[in-house]
């Protein structure tokens, strides 16, 4: 799909590495400078401003080639012991991994969660925290996304029915009794994945798909991802947004949505925001109030971590999902083969959104139960989520004090008995605030 740019493209490509290696350099160059003992001597306030500035630059621009850890922390059993968290590949494939979250010294939880991640810029570590609040209850796995920059062109292409198949395949693996999360992006290609097994191999169904925050139909709401979508064409987006990987990475040749450029996006969504964030980090720095873990470190951490999106599976997703409604209209297809999501019958479906959700805004979600007329009325549900952003409904204080209850109910259901009915965790008024400030609740405009 997308046009070959030969060496102009890598020039490109590199051109937008050299920038961000010189600022990452005269970063370290100002904090290095500034920090030199002689110039204690001379108490002028801008060399502690000019170090501030160096050391919150040169980690931002540093952490953008990084792909950050996962850094679980141990697991609190009920004896008191604390259990390591080992996150381990269980499937290994050129584009990405299913990976398991592994408890030593626990037994297999009877609830088993499959965290579908976004390919959209972010790693999967964006579900840090998400994966962190199931572990007690859930044995959690992930589809951690590989960084196109480091795919061989030889390992071929992937697209969005590339990634419909992985989808399959790793649904298949962990068998019928796997209950599906999808946040945002892979919503509508877990559904389709949902419908294909349906049709093709009804035992490997998952017993639940929880779509949380998804543009099933994005023409059901707008918003600036949307309206952007619509509004440039095809031919625009191949020749602004994609470059050919340079000779620096294992993919060189490889045509990309770069990292860079989709962070660059990123922060122009939000762009006062994301300045007053810098520049309050910058002073906080100079006064000696910055700390190795602060809430600014910690978001900006994960936030400024991007990874390549190979072409084709960005330009199909713009092209198939945004521009021609094949989820919201039923008409997608996987190597040629309809797929049909009313097929979807024995699997219980449930949306999430958030009210001030302006990525994946209200309406768009909640259309895939309207796609799946043949799922019961008593196996579907909704939520919508007062005040909550987009960040918040998957990984914020919305979702640690609301959703994430009413998920491990929902998956409950599907295991209970009339005679044996689910526990709910969900009685009585809802807490309206936890009472504490978190990373998490900052939106920061993630588009995921």
């Amino acid at each position: 799909m997308a046009t070959y740019k030969g060496l102009r493209g890598i020039i490109s490509y590199d051109a937008m590495e050299t920038i961000r290696n010189t600022n990452e350099w005269m970063g370290a160059s100002a904090r290095a400078l500034s920090s030199y003992p002689a110039f204690a001597l001379i108490p002028n306030p801008m060399f502690k401003l000019m170090s501030a500035w160096g050391r919150v630059t040169e980690r931002s621009f540093a952490r953008m080639v990084i792909k950050p850890d996962w850094e679980i922390p141990p697991i609190v059993s009920e004896d008191g012991q604390d259990h390591v968290v080992y996150v381990e590949p269980v499937v290994e494939r050129p584009f990405g991994d299913l990976v398991h979250f592994r408890v030593a010294r626990r037994e297999p939880m009877p609830r088993k969660v499959l965290l579908v991640a976004p390919m959209s810029g972010h790693y999967a570590t964006l579900l840090r925290t998400t994966v962190t609040s199931l572990l007690p209850d859930c044995e959690v796995y992930v589809t951690d996304w590989h960084n196109a920059r480091d795919i061989p062109v030889s390992e071929g292409k992937f697209d969005v029915e590339d990634y419909t198949l992985y989808l399959c395949d790793f649904i298949r693996h962990l068998g019928p009794d796997v209950n599906v999360v999808a946040i945002c992006q892979p919503a509508p290609l877990a559904l389709a994945a949902t419908a294909l097994l349906a049709e093709e191999e009804p035992s490997a169904q998952p017993k639940s798909l929880i779509l949380i925050g998804g543009p099933i139909d994005p023409d059901a709401a707008a918003t600036e991802v949307t309206d952007f979508g619509n509004r440039v064409s095809m031919g625009e987006l191949d020749y602004l947004m994609i470059q050919q990987v340079g000779f620096k990475y294992a993919g060189a040749g490889r045509m990309v949505y770069p990292g860079l450029a989709q962070l660059s996006s990123f922060i122009a969504m939000n762009a006062e925001t994301h300045a007053k964030a810098f520049i309050d980090k910058i002073f906080a720095e100079a006064r000696g109030e910055g700390s190795e873990g602060d809430k600014h470190n910690k978001f900006y951490d994960e936030y400024l971590s991007v990874m390549d999106m190979t072409a084709e599976f960005y330009l199909s997703t713009v092209e198939r999902i945004f521009k021609g409604l094949e989820i919201a209209e039923n008409r997608f297809t996987v190597n040629g083969k309809a797929v049909d999501i009313s097929k979807i019958t024995s699997v219980a479906v449930m949306t999430i959104e958030g009210a001030n959700d302006d990525i994946s805004a209200p309406g768009q979600c909640v259309a895939a139960l309207d796609l799946c007329s043949g799922v019961p009325a008593n196996r579907k549900q909704q939520h919508l989520e007062p005040n909550a952003g987009h960040y918040g409904i998957f990984a914020g204080k919305s979702w640690r004090l609301n959703i994430r209850p009413l998920v491990l109910d929902f998956i409950d259901e599907q295991f209970s008995t009339p005679s044996q009915p689910a526990r709910r965790r969900r009685n009585g008024p809802v807490p309206i605030d936890c009472g504490v400030t978190s990373t998490n609740d900052f939106d920061g405009k993630i588009a995921v």
